[in-house]
């Protein structure tokens, strides 16, 4: 027996962590257009991980804690680091890229770590599902990465300056504590149309 949990339960999450690593493997080789579709394809593996998972109504206490900290682990090589590779990439290593793409990443940490273990203790005492979050899920810059900068190549706006911005404010958008409604059925549709957008704006061949 090998450690961990191998059932249908965490296929998806594993496979969100194996896009988020190609992601960043073609970032660091200068294809940050297809590293872009990864870290929309590790969010689209998100957005229905936790789905799948609740199908199996008899998980142990272990595996149901397991998940929580394997989805935790993966976010942050999808969300946490892939785009701060994608941002100090597109920016050519540029000094200040550098520090902001680290604090977005320790901002990323912190922020799941805080997560586990309030969704830990949330469990403990409720079996109904997480009506709002915490501040900014760190999933969104799956969402709001390609859009923005995908619209700023557009428009011929440098993202040397705009892309660092951009994910300072996501870092810091992690760790303010106000209530966002997690989204339902009509929410996720809304997000599936948007990364529709997205994708018809990289598949136009718009290099960003």
């Amino acid at each position: 027996m090998l450690l961990g949990v191998y059932d249908y339960t965490v296929i998806l999450t594993y496979f969100g962590l194996l896009t988020g690593y190609l992601g960043i493997t073609l970032a660091l080789h200068g294809d940050i257009g297809a590293a872009m579709f990864c870290l929309m394809g590790a969010g689209f593996c998100d957005m229905f991980d936790g789905k799948v998972a609740s199908t199996k109504k008899n998980r142990t206490q272990k595996e149901k804690r397991f998940g929580i900290q394997i989805d935790s682990l993966s976010d942050l090589i999808c969300f946490g680091v892939l785009p701060a590779v994608i941002v100090y990439k597109a920016c050519e290593g540029s000094d200040p890229a550098f520090y902001i793409s680290a604090l977005y990443v320790l901002s990323a940490l912190i922020r799941l770590a805080w997560f586990n273990v309030d969704e830990e203790e949330r469990q403990d005492q409720t079996d109904g599902a997480r009506a709002y979050y915490l501040g900014l899920p760190v999933t969104t810059s799956a969402l709001i990465l390609p859009l923005l900068l995908g619209i700023a190549h557009h428009l011929g706006i440098k993202l040397n300056v705009l892309a660092p911005v951009i994910l300072f404010c996501m870092g810091l958008a992690f760790l303010i504590p106000f209530k966002l409604k997690k989204p339902q059925l009509a929410g996720k549709i809304g997000v599936l149309f948007c990364g529709g957008a997205e994708l018809l704006i990289l598949l136009a061949g718009i290099d960003v």
